[in-house]
């Protein structure tokens, strides 16, 4: 077992599919699928169950995949062992979003205590206005928020990681059998839409360059609402994969199709005022995402290393 096929075995368990795997890591399918075979073979049992919607984790590839993210996160922290001895210390101030501190946030805040104990770090939810103003007044170091929200020119910002947005489906929707979904196949089915972080805003974004318009059927600021809407038939959605989860709460499970019209990603990353440089202890910080985010070795599916 090495490093390759942990890396692989991971972004197909992440994805789902092992093309989609494939594209995250940049290399072939049959490379993806030698390594799960080989995986297989070393622990005499089968780590996947093949569907004609993708790669699910069996119960013994579960166990697994839970083996496999600390042993990255071993090796990011060894990695990370010259950095941390360089770390300045210093209070921070850090502005995010809902999303951002729900679905982003908190690995990230685990490890930056381990990695840089120096440093005292303060977050603060906010919406996206409020960190603009924030950030503008010196009231905030820091932002982590949807870039792809954002055009602010008294702001740099910087994007870590882009997220495709996808339909999602409760199991066994007739619309899971197809390959050629559109945005007209969608409206007509009842639509839950998520509001928190503008999310509705930017739906009807994207749903404006169409001739179709949703049809809502329920209007939540809950992720976890619009999953189990989903996930017990009452409507379809479209969101990004960083607030994916296969199972709502009671258990039942959500697919993920690509329709044929063309959806912009959901980006996150940082921001700060242009009008004054970062503070070192703001710097430690932007480099730590760089380096997690902007470094290519790093890059799985915006997931560095996991």
């Amino acid at each position: 077992m090495n490093i390759r096929q942990i890396r692989y075995y991971v972004a197909t368990a992440e994805t789902g599919q092992v093309s989609r795997a494939a594209l995250a890591m940049n290399i072939s399918q049959s490379s993806i699928t030698a390594a799960i075979k080989e995986l297989e073979a070393e622990f005499n049992t089968a780590l996947f169950d093949r569907t004609g919607h993708g790669m699910e984790l069996t119960a013994e590839g579960r166990e697994l995949l839970g083996s496999c993210y600390e042993v990255l996160q071993k090796l990011e922290e060894a990695q990370q062992l010259t950095r941390r001895t360089r770390t300045r210390g210093g209070k921070i101030s850090i502005a995010a979003t809902y999303t951002v501190i729900g679905y982003f946030l908190p690995y990230h805040l685990d490890r930056l205590r381990r990695f840089y104990p120096a440093l005292d770090v303060h977050v603060h939810e906010l919406t996206r206005e409020a960190i603009e103003e924030g950030l503008a007044t010196d009231r905030y170091d820091l932002a982590i928020m949807l870039t792809s929200n954002t055009a602010n020119p008294a702001l740099h910002v910087e994007t870590l990681l882009r997220s495709a947005r996808r339909l999602w489906l409760p199991n066994g929707h007739p619309l899971s059998q197809r390959d050629d979904i559109d945005f007209g196949d969608i409206a007509r089915e009842p639509y839950i839409m998520l509001t928190i972080d503008e999310a509705a805003h930017t739906s009807m974004r994207y749903w404006s360059t169409t001739r179709h318009r949703p049809r809502v059927h329920l209007r939540t600021s809950s992720v976890e609402a619009v999953r189990s809407m989903v996930a017990n038939g009452s409507g379809v959605t479209i969101l990004s994969d960083m607030v994916y989860r296969p199972w709502s709460l009671e258990g039942r499970r959500i697919l993920t199709m690509v329709p044929k019209n063309p959806i912009p990603t959901m980006d996150v990353g940082l921001a700060w005022g242009r009008h004054r440089a970062p503070s070192p202890a703001a710097e430690s910080l932007i480099g730590y995402f760089r380096q997690l985010f902007l470094t290519p070795q790093n890059q799985v599916m915006g997931h560095p290393s996991r």
